[in-house]
C-alpha cells in the first residue's frame, strides 16, 4: 500500500485527514524539516500506532527518503519510547515526586547512540512521545531538538505529521471495527 492508496481508503468522514496526508508529508507541508526527517517521523509514528496499513503505507515511501539506519532508529525510536513513555508519564503524574527521583534502571543506550545524527532520532523520539502523551518526554525531546538548531516551527511540523499519522491509523481503525 502507498500513502496514496491510504488516503484512499479513507472514508469520507476523514477527508481532513486525507488532506492532511496530502501536504504534512512534504517539506512544503512540513516546514524547516528536510525530507528525510519527516519520512523518518513518519515512520517512527506509523510503527507507534501499531496499524499495519499505515506501517505498510509509509515505509512503501520511506525507504526511497531513507537509509537503512534510519529506517532502524524509526523502529528504535517507537520501542524505546513506548518503555520510556510509560515509565516517565507515570514518575511525572505521580502525586509522591519520590518516584522521580529513584534512578529508571532502564536501558535506553539507543538514545545516546541511535546510529543516525542525534538531532533527528530526538525528532522521531518527539513525535512518538506525543502520540503517547507523555509530557515530560515531550518537553526533554523539544529542549534537545532546540539545542541541535530545531526551530519552533520544525517542532510544530513534527507534532502536525504524528497527529496526521495517529488520525490516519484511528480512521482505519474505525473502519475496520465498523466494517
Amino acid at each position: 500500500m502507498t500513502i496514496e492508496q491510504l488516503k484512499d481508503s479513507l472514508g469520507d468522514y476523514a477527508k481532513d485527514i486525507r488532506l492532511n496526508l496530502g501536504s504534512v508529508l512534504t517539506t512544503e507541508g512540513a516546514p524547516d524539516l528536510l525530507l528525510n526527517q519527516i519520512y523518518g517521523i513518519a515512520l517512527a509514528c506509523a510503527y507507534s500506532t501499531r496499524n499495519a496499513l499505515v506501517i505498510d503505507a509509509v515505509k512503501s515511501e520511506a525507504i526511497v527518503a531513507l537509509s537503512e539506519a534510519e529506517l532502524q532508529a524509526a523502529k528504535s525510536a517507537a520501542t524505546i519510547m513506548a518503555m520510556n513513555n510509560v515509565y516517565y508519564r507515570f514518575t511525572h503524574l505521580m502525586g509522591d515526586k519520590d518516584y522521580s527521583k529513584l534512578p529508571a534502571k532502564l536501558r535506553m543506550n539507543v538514545i545516546g547512540s541511535p546510529g543516525i545524527p542525534k538531532v533527528d532520532f530526538e525528532l522521531y523520539s518527539l513525535a512518538v512521545s506525543s502520540i503517547n502523551g507523555c509530557g515530560m518526554c515531550m518537553e526533554a525531546h523539544v529542549h534537545e531538538v532546540t539545542k541541535g538548531g530545531i526551530s519552533k516551527t520544525g517542532v510544530q511540523s513534527v507534532i502536525r505529521i504524528a497527529s496526521v499519522i495517529n488520525a490516519a491509523a484511528q480512521a482505519l481503525t474505525i473502519d475496520q471495527q465498523v466494517a
